[in-house]
């Protein structure tokens, strides 16, 4: 398919047809990354509670890889939605290259550093120390990947706001079943324990990083060439325009977790310290993994939105954005009521050893179970505002969750109910962005509407 054939098919296919042709390859994609963390949780808890907790050290460091990763993909990624649009495909191949090769070579200044200064990287994300020698183990092979991983997302996320999601999701997918393949090779059978987990993604994200970049080759495709390459502030001011909300929401991410560990050790039961840390790594696996399907299905708008508001149908724009809510948060209410029905066999599935760890993840999971239908609506969007370059209501929405309202609840909650008001926390901070959401939604929704 030519450029010119995918312009047509972006701006005259039915919108609900085309949203799920664009939505069901984002979400197997997102499906299957979650599923391989999961995996990943899922076998290194046979090793320890102290293992399960390493892993769980580490995902603040990962929020921080997707924080950089989504920033320059989406950013890219949406400018380039709108330059197709508008059949601007120079300007659409230039960013592309400067998305993607700023973070390549970002992610090597973050490896050295890494590499040289690791045990004091584990213990800023929350390590206590009978678990920093499992974290170390884990992030040191993560580190090497990392310039891969971070360019990785930038080439999905290129690729499905492009149009071509199918195309994304073959990479993205051949890499998590890689990892599962290879994760109990290398944790059981070559008894490399936590570091064979880290080993079995660095390879797996490395791999689908080369078939991302050799899918960009493709006809049908914005081709990344090192000519391209032409770092401008023109450039980088677009990358921030559309990629902000996403650089903000991991990173307030990336911080939500590494309070979240503190305070999961800081108010657990004496000696429970590493079971605490352990259970709620295994929660934000498991709400993630849940997350993925609804982050998937809303981000199959996106590319049609994009599209579509580059050729000014505005209407089209609006009915993509009501469409992607309206069965996202159908699914999440139905996934969410299993979860809080289910919640102790879920958190046993990683780790049925440890009583404490079951107790604490079970009330955790079931507190998020309860309000977690209410994400989609801030989720959706703020993909809308982040895709019509509204910077600053887009940025507003993607730090509610993680940041405006988690951090002051994660600091004031527990020194009222303990460790209960740590399990809480996520679930009070996503009540309050549903109605920071609101008037934001009703708005967008009105204007789109005149407009049309």
């Amino acid at each position: 398919m030519t450029l010119d054939a995918k312009y047509r098919e972006m701006t005259e296919t039915p919108v609900p047809r085309l949203v799920l042709r664009m939505a069901v390859p984002s979400m197997v994609s997102m499906v299957v990354t979650a599923l391989y963390n999961v995996v990943d949780a899922a076998f290194v808890g046979h090793l320890s509670t102290e293992a399960t907790a390493g892993i769980g050290i580490s995902f603040a460091f990962m929020t921080f890889i997707q924080a950089i990763g989504f920033f320059f993909g989406h950013g890219s990624g949406n400018y380039i939605s709108r330059a197709l649009g508008a059949r601007q495909i120079d300007d659409a191949e230039t960013m592309a290259a400067v998305g993607f090769f700023t973070p390549l070579i970002l992610g090597l200044a973050v490896t050295v550093v890494g590499l040289l200064f690791l045990p004091q990287l584990a213990v800023l994300l929350g390590a206590t120390p009978d678990v920093v020698p499992y974290a170390c183990s884990y992030l040191r092979y993560i580190l090497i990947a990392t310039p891969f991983m971070m360019s990785s997302l930038v080439l999905n996320n290129q690729l499905r706001l492009q149009g071509n999601a199918r195309f994304g999701m073959i990479g993205i997918v051949s890499g998590s079943l890689l990892n599962i393949a290879l994760d109990p090779l290398f944790i059981f059978v070559l008894d490399l324990g936590v570091a064979g987990a880290s080993i079995a993604t660095a390879v797996s994200q490395t791999f689908a990083w080369g078939l991302l970049l050799w899918g960009t080759t493709r006809d049908e495709a914005v081709h990344i060439r090192f000519a391209k390459f032409r770092p401008s502030f023109g450039c980088y001011r677009e990358i921030v325009a559309g990629g902000l909300p996403s650089l903000c929401r991991q990173a307030f991410n990336c911080l939500s977790v590494i309070m979240l560990n503190f305070a999961a050790s800081k108010y657990a039961p004496a000696g429970q310290a590493a079971s605490s840390i352990a259970a709620f790594a295994v929660v934000s696996r498991t709400t993630m993994f849940a997350f993925s399907l609804i982050l998937g299905f809303t981000q199959g708008f996106q590319p049609v939105c994009g599209f579509n508001y580059g050729a000014h149908k505005y209407d089209r724009v609006r009915y993509s954005y009501l469409f992607a809510f309206s069965v996202s948060a159908a699914m999440l209410t139905l996934l969410s009521a299993l979860g809080y029905i289910f919640a102790p066999q879920i958190v046993a599935v990683f780790r049925d050893e440890d009583p404490a760890l079951l107790e604490i993840g079970t009330a955790a999971l079931r507190w998020q179970c309860v309000v977690f239908p209410l994400c989609t609506l801030s989720t959706s969007t703020n993909m809308l505002f982040q895709n019509i370059r509204m910077t600053f209501p887009a940025t507003l929405l993607a730090i509610g969750r993680q940041g405006l309202f988690f951090v002051p609840a994660i600091l004031i909650l527990p020194r009222i109910f303990g460790l209960q008001g740590v399990e809480m926390t996520q679930a009070v901070a996503d009540v309050c962005t549903f109605f920071l959401s609101l008037p934001f939604a009703v708005w967008i929704n009105r204007k789109l509407k005149s407009e049309s």
